[in-house]
């Protein structure tokens, strides 16, 4: 009988695994030894290009070194597949008067450069893309939204399509457009683009016959004056988004209205009450369960923990969490949410902390030098 049913439980493992695509095996199987991640960064200094680390399953910190030549791959991001990794190269003058988009193949423990194609504008500083293959890159310096598309062999074709921006803030920083990032609606077809120098978010939709983006109506919100929108956090409920501004070190919660289009709920200071320094937020990003929010300060250098009302989505400050380190450009949670990693750039380096899940505090765990570590993808 113990043979028998040893056996029968290597058939079914065997079957399950056979079920598998090789990207789901690859993401089930690190689980006990760690997971990987990627590091994108700045090639000013001692950085060439994108590196690889792991999270060791007590929150402590590896580095696997280079995986990849590249420049200035400040933003990375994976394709629904997993099979490739993009980098938005934000150069301002690369090949014609732009920045670039670049396309690896994930092999195993190494990246393989596959393609590059212009993003569409200058300073790419964010790449997104779709479940069909769209990428979507955030040129900061002109301003504008580049479409492109990723093929199933990891070619990059485009861009298809750019989407510009016009307008300016309050602040001094805002005399022209500068898009900082691209999202995707959770529940919907709108496309929202955060632009820090018209103070706005965009909205548009995308026209895959035609190939391009199309702004729909209301097509623009625009933030508090002088906030300069950075990024974007969506609630899992679907309910409510939260956007962090980088001028004003605020974070806003937006709600759609009962006619669908999105309104500001309210804002909330990301630094503590009679702190006068500069600083400027970069990152935020929400727990898997919707209880707790995070944002970064540059300056302050720290993590905001906030919690999450649960009815109404209002956020009410839990703390912070100094982040040991300067400059914290970019930060994420662990897949599961046991894990908070902070990338300081100015510092050079990349700090681990143990998330505690019934109250959003922080615990340092883990230090790992990293040089100019700007973007953390798992």
């Amino acid at each position: 009988m113990i043979i028998k049913a040893s056996t029968g439980a290597a058939v079914l493992l065997f079957t399950q695994l056979m079920t598998l695509s090789s990207t789901e095996i690859a993401e089930r199987q690190p689980i006990a030894n760690g997971i990987s991640f990627y590091v994108g960064t700045y090639t000013r200094g001692e950085s060439k290009g994108i590196y690889r680390y792991r999270l060791q399953p007590d929150g402590k910190l590896k580095s696997f070194g280079l995986a990849a030549e590249s420049e200035n791959p400040s933003f990375l991001a994976k394709s629904p597949d997993g099979k490739y990794l993009l980098a938005a190269n934000e150069n301002r003058d690369d090949a014609g008067g732009g920045g670039t988009i670049t396309s690896f193949e994930i092999n195993g423990e190494a990246l393989s450069l596959i393609d590059k194609k212009p993003s569409g504008g200058a300073s790419p500083c964010f790449v997104t893309i779709d479940k069909s293959g769209y990428v979507f890159a955030a040129n900061y310096s002109s301003g504008n939204v580049g479409l492109l598309r990723l093929g199933s062999s990891g070619m990059l074709d485009g861009p298809l399509h750019v989407l510009q921006h016009e307008g300016e803030g309050s602040h001094a920083r805002q005399k022209g457009p500068h898009a900082h990032s691209v999202w995707f609606e959770p529940k919907g077809n709108t496309i929202i683009s955060v632009d820090l120098g018209t103070n706005e978010l965009w909205f548009s939709t995308l026209d895959k016959d035609n190939e391009k983006l199309v702004p729909t109506a209301p097509y623009k919100l625009a933030m508090a004056p002088g906030a300069g929108p950075r990024h974007m956090a969506f609630h899992p409920k679907g309910s409510w988004v939260y956007v962090v501004n980088e001028l004003s070190s605020t974070v806003t919660q937006i709600k759609k209205n009962n006619v669908g289009h999105y309104e500001i709920a309210g804002s909330i200071s990301t630094l503590p009450t009679g702190y006068e320094e500069t600083s400027s937020c970069a990152d935020i990003h929400i727990s898997d369960d919707g209880k707790f929010l995070y944002a970064s300060n540059r300056g302050h250098n720290s993590i905001a923990v906030y919690q999450v009302n649960s009815s109404n989505g209002s956020l009410t400050l839990v703390g912070h969490e100094g982040v040991r380190g300067d400059w914290p450009r970019n930060f994420t949670l662990s897949p599961g949410g046991d894990y908070l990693l902070v990338a300081n750039q100015k510092s050079n380096n990349i700090i681990s902390f143990k998330r505690d899940k019934k109250s959003g505090k922080l615990e340092f765990v883990s230090e790992i030098e990293a040089p100019s570590p700007v973007c953390l993808l798992f």
